[in-house]
């Protein structure tokens, strides 16, 4: 039988007990019982995810009352000798269920391992992240320090745990190809990139009410593609992920009052996972409010007063490194900068433009305050900085609006405006002297950039459009290039156009040479792969840009020195002249703060680039003299930043956690990746004669695809991550599948480029076929028994068992696997699975199978089966009692805490002042029903049942040969 004797038929007068991680046989296939519920009519209701493989991991509601439910007994195993030579089927069958062992502790079992040199720092924010019941954080990292990596990190680990099913992530449009092929190239995450034209296809082939968010359950999207369409609301409240990632996280938060379409977004998004990764370079703007914001989507309960909180209050919810806190780990990692200012001396047009400039006088201004940082005279100078086009357009669209209104003769403006219209147009590409300059620079033997070699590309940064195409297009004829060596990058453009440029800009064999970018490339970029070389043709007044674009270059993973050029213009005009000086301070300021305090933004204290913007427009237009203004840097550079210091403390509280409490461990089964997967693949396909081979020049497979195989993998991967030949790809070799990523790019413009080998190592989804199909060479109600003699004595049976406890929510929090070992009938003792593999020798390359299980060998070990049940159900309840002393302190404090922060959100509100005393009262129920949902869902998690499930896996007899 496979049934309990606890089971009640229907109609039984007495109740089966279900609880949550039983497992159950309902319609002939075998499934796990994650919740019950009590119906209206009085039955219960059983939530329940699929076990067996034709409904693996699909959910399903049964009702008790019409279904025929068949508790699974573990000691109504049916034992099976295993006649294969060699033992395979029963060495693979076990190698399959071994596997699917999830790791409950706090400790990194997988990510370590991905297709990446990880430096120490880089697997903190999974350390500390699954120290705490919920894995929610934000990544602040500076600029190339490898925050997609730290994430994938913590997804892999997520995903082991058997938390990472379904996944979303959110990115701004222009990073999403990067971050797909990260995930994927170095952590086999298989994401669907939902850009606008996947999302047509999706709905031109689902019914109108159909969710797409359920269609896969790995993708990753743009933030803007989701904000812009209404009806996406409606479908992210119905759908649920295991993951979730916001990138670029400060885009999110909120910004005094208002509350803009992406931070509503997110806001929602933080309820619909139990995980939420927030990566950000730049986490905040200087305000207590606007970081609370993101504080409080990661843990609603962790601050009451957004104004006024403590490193305490988001201990474990922000981690923030810079490279200076992290040089001793790097390794030679990162390459120090090489830093140039190149001085542009003014053409005679350009000094008379900027004469006219200087001189100006607008009406316009003339109501408004100076150091005001408003002035329409400064715009135009910003943007005459950036070049003369940029400055005509911004003329054209004022004398436009003045037109409307006036004439020359009513105001002056437009006689001015027109006037250095005029001059400006007179700055041609010949005396245009920063656009010379750069010609010059690129054509020069001492920069030794060569258009011929595709591993040498150029990225220029500017300000403005205008500048953009004009580069672009007078750079392509004065170069003597191609039209496609030149290509321009800005926020305009379509999420399928960003995303190709800048994967052409990472292809050896594209014919782009020079990247011309608006500041849509500063933020998240990888512009490292081909360029080391960087070129500010206009400079930022803002140093969280600096920040931005210096990183796209100057990162994690580069392997050249990078070259930074800064172009400055010299003039003769004195307020030119100084006003330039006040930016050229910022550049020498920028690097010394790189490598002193680490984040250049604390000189100007702004944290925001508009408002940085206008503390150097306030200089500018107050008349501050360079040594002042640098002075000031000093000063401000100097004062306490609250937010800094607090992130700092709470981040130096967690590295002490960490180094105390996780480590790195290894997880070694029977057989290594490359092992099982090679042998499972030809036992499972013994009609070809040659279904894997390995490969010659490295370590790793060659897989021929089944029909059946890739239908599965078309499901579960992207569909560029597909093989494009009959056989699948794989190698174990790290350094190998890394260099392969480069190599990648080397594909023909009219091919994707993504590699042709795939990392091979545990979670590959092909590892879900494999498991699966291995999983089926015994029954459901089955399990091998292997004969060995010599290895044990005659009379010792060693039994294989996994035992799992879980939480209310059916997620174990004990998944053990041990052996018992019996003697003449007797139970002798307990063995780790490492002590039973070393004993019974199964690592061994080739046990012989003399086929000398008896039938009564086979009854022997069946009339144990009882009392391996209760030795395993003996153990786990230690297992269970040793939790429970550790967890119940930890559980209690984790309670007590709410309760605290429950009172603090209360006194907090009743110093708020309200209209009237209902909105008081609305907001303690609310307060009360957000902590309420919170202790439960914490003590559903961390409280465990001493209900175990148990199944006997196998079993290893001593006998005679």
């Amino acid at each position: 039988m496979y049934i309990s004797e606890n089971h009640k038929k229907q109609g039984d007068f007495k109740m089966t007990d279900y609880a949550p991680g039983m497992r159950a046989v309902i319609r002939d296939e075998e499934w796990l019982i994650k919740r019950i519920e009590t119906n209206s009519l009085g039955h219960q209701v059983l939530h329940c995810v699929g076990v067996t493989p034709l409904v693996k991991d699909r959910d399903a509601i049964f009702l008790t009352d019409l279904e025929q439910i068949q508790i699974v007994d573990p000691a109504s195993i049916q034992l099976i000798a295993d006649s294969s030579p060699f033992f395979k089927r029963s060495l693979l069958y076990l190698e399959s269920q071994w596997r699917q062992q999830l790791p409950t502790d706090t400790n990194l079992h997988i990510g370590h391992k991905a297709a990446m040199d990880p430096m120490p720092y880089q697997l903190d924010p999974a350390k500390l992240s699954l120290q705490r019941p919920r894995q929610r954080i934000l990544i602040a990292d500076t600029v190339g320090l490898g925050k997609t990596l730290e994430a994938g990190i913590l997804m892999s680990e997520l995903i082991a745990r058997g938390k990472g099913k379904r996944i979303l992530v959110v990115t701004v449009k222009s990073m999403m190809t990067q971050f797909q092929k990260e995930m994927w190239n170095r952590f086999t995450i298989p994401l669907v990139r939902l850009d606008s034209n996947r999302i047509q296809k999706i709905r031109a082939s689902l019914p109108s009410n159909y969710n797409p968010f359920f269609y896969y359950d790995k993708t990753i999207v743009s933030i803007d593609t989701l904000k812009r369409d209404v009806e996406y609301r409606t479908h992210l409240e119905k759908a649920y992920w295991d993951i979730i990632v916001i990138d670029e996280a400060q885009n999110v938060a909120e910004r005094g009052d208002h509350q803009a379409q992406r931070s509503r977004l997110a806001k929602l998004l933080a309820n619909r996972s139990d995980t939420m990764i927030m990566l950000s370079a730049t986490p905040h703007d200087g305000r207590a409010k606007s970081f609370a914001s993101l504080m409080n989507m990661l843990d609603p309960t962790a601050i009451a007063d957004p104004e006024n909180y403590t490193p305490e209050d988001i201990r474990g919810l922000c981690i923030r490194r810079f490279k200076s806190d992290v040089k001793n780990q790097v390794n030679g990692s990162f390459l120090e900068r090489q830093v140039t200012l190149e001085h542009c001396h003014a053409s005679a047009q350009e000094e008379y433009a900027f004469d006219l400039l200087a001189e100006m006088q607008l009406e316009m201004d003339a109501g408004k305050a100076k150091s005001s940082g408003r002035l329409f005279k400064t715009s135009l100078e910003k943007s005459l900085f950036s070049s003369p086009a940029a400055c005509r357009k911004s003329i054209e669209a004022r004398l436009k609006k003045l037109y409307k209104k006036y004439t020359a003769d009513d105001i002056s403006d437009i006689r001015l405006l027109e006037e250095l219209h005029t001059a400006l147009g007179q700055v041609t590409p010949e005396n245009f002297t920063r656009y010379q300059k750069l010609l010059e620079l690129l054509r020069s033997d001492s920069y030794g950039w060569n258009p011929k070699d595709p591993g040498d590309r150029v990225v220029i940064f500017t300000e403005r459009i205008e500048t953009m195409n004009y580069l672009a297009e007078h750079l392509r004829t004065d170069l003597g290039l191609k039209s496609s060596a030149i290509q321009e990058i800005s926020g305009g453009m379509s999420d399928a156009e960003q995303q190709r440029i800048v994967e052409d800009f990472g292809r050896t064999e594209s014919s782009t040479r020079i990247l011309v970018a608006s500041d849509v490339a500063s933020e998240g970029l990888n512009l490292h792969y081909l360029s080391h070389r960087l070129i500010h043709f206009d400079i930022p007044w803002s140093l969280m840009v600096f920040q931005q674009r210096n990183g796209r270059i100057d990162r994690y993973g580069q392997q050249k020195r990078p070259d930074i050029r800064y172009l400055l213009i010299e003039s003769n005009n004195k307020q030119i002249k100084g006003d330039m000086r006040i930016i050229e301070i910022l550049i020498q300021k920028e690097e010394q703060a790189l490598k002193n305090i680490g984040d250049p933004a604390l000189l100007l204290g702004k944290f925001n680039v508009e408002e940085e913007e206008t503390v150097i427009a306030e200089a500018i237009e107050s008349g501050s003299d360079a040594d002042t203004f640098a002075q000031s840097l000093d000063a401000d550079a100097q004062e306490f930043n609250p937010f800094e210091a607090l992130m700092a403390a709470a981040s130096e509280t967690e590295e002490t956690a960490i180094e105390q409490l996780s480590e790195t461990v290894s997880d070694e089964t029977l057989f290594t990746d490359k092992e099982y997967l090679e042998q499972a693949v030809q036992y499972l396909n013994q009609t070809d004669s040659n279904p894997v081979q390995e490969l010659q020049t490295v370590s790793g497979l060659d897989i021929r695809l089944t029909p059946e195989m890739e239908r599965r993998l078309r499901a579960l991967i992207p569909e560029e991550a597909m093989p494009q030949g009959e056989t699948l790809r794989l190698s174990d070799d790290k350094a190998f599948c890394m260099e392969q990523m480069r190599t990648s790019m080397q594909k023909n413009m009219d091919e994707a480029a993504w590699p042709s080998s795939q990392y091979l190592w545990k979670l590959h989804p092909i590892f879900s076929w494999v498991n699966d199909k291995a999983g089926l060479l015994f029954k459901r109600a089955e399990a091998p028994v292997l004969g060995l003699p010599g290895v044990l004595y005659p009379g010792e049976a060693l039994y294989i068992v996994s035992g799992s406890v879980p939480n209310l929510k059916s997620t174990p929090l004990i998944d053990e696997w041990f052996g018992l070992l019996y003697r003449d009938g007797q139970f002798i003792q307990r063995l780790s699975m490492e002590e039973v593999v070393q004993k019974a020798g199964l690592r061994s390359a080739r046990i012989p199978n003399t086929n000398c299980i008896t039938n009564q060998s086979i009854v022997a070990a069946s009339s144990l089966l009882h009392d391996v049940v209760t030795q395993a159900k003996t153990y786990l309840t230690e297992r269970y009692q040793q939790y429970q002393a550790e967890m119940n302190p930890k559980l209690d404090a984790e309670v007590d805490k709410l309760i605290e922060l429950q009172e603090k959100h209360k006194e907090y509100y009743q110093t708020t002042l309200f209209e009237h005393e209902r909105q008081l009262q609305e907001q303690e129920r609310r307060v009360d029903k957000l902590f309420d949902d919170f202790t439960n869902w914490v003590k559903e998690t961390l409280t465990i049942q001493n209900n175990p499930y148990i199944r006997i896996v196998s079993v290893l007899m001593g006998v005679s040969e």
